[in-house]
């Protein structure tokens, strides 16, 4: 299935995800979501903001550094295997659980910013030289966010 990707400027900072934040249910999941998504953008203004397959997620010279997806009981966080794999014990003692390809931040626990920081920069720079929107992997991440990691 082909992505549904709309691109922004970076003038458009605050209205690029309004659309997805403003079907969210949920007011404390909508904030927290607001919260993070703001925070990556402010912090890592040089990323290019998207939506793709309906969700979230910031792009650097056309290739994926990550996304974000929702489900009742969790933000899933998907920065590709490769930067859950370098960081793993790191998700573990954060106290969020994880698969290949995802990160459950539950909505009742804290974000560890530092450590979203960490792997968003790891990607920038493990993905510097990319030509690909992919790492190439078994199973591509779009399948996990178009069902929120299910």
């Amino acid at each position: 299935m082909p992505a549904l990707t709309i691109g922004y400027s970076q003038g458009d900072i605050m209205t690029v995800f309004a659309d997805f934040l403003a079907q969210i249910s949920d007011p404390q999941q909508g904030e927290r979501t607001q919260a993070v998504l703001d925070w990556a953008g402010e912090k890592f203004p040089s990323l290019e903001r998207k939506i793709a397959w309906n969700q979230p997620m910031f792009t650097d010279h056309g290739t994926f550094i990550i996304g974000f997806s929702l489900a009742k009981p969790h933000l899933a966080v998907a920065p590709e295997a490769a930067a859950i794999d370098h960081f793993a014990k790191e998700i573990v003692q954060a106290g969020y659980e994880h698969t290949k390809l995802l990160i459950r931040i539950p909505w009742k626990a804290q974000v560890d910013f530092s450590l979203l920081e960490k792997i968003i920069a790891f990607n920038i720079r493990d993905k510097a030289h990319c030509g690909t929107f992919w790492r190439k992997q078994a199973k591509p991440v779009s399948s996990l966010l178009e069902t929120g990691g299910r």
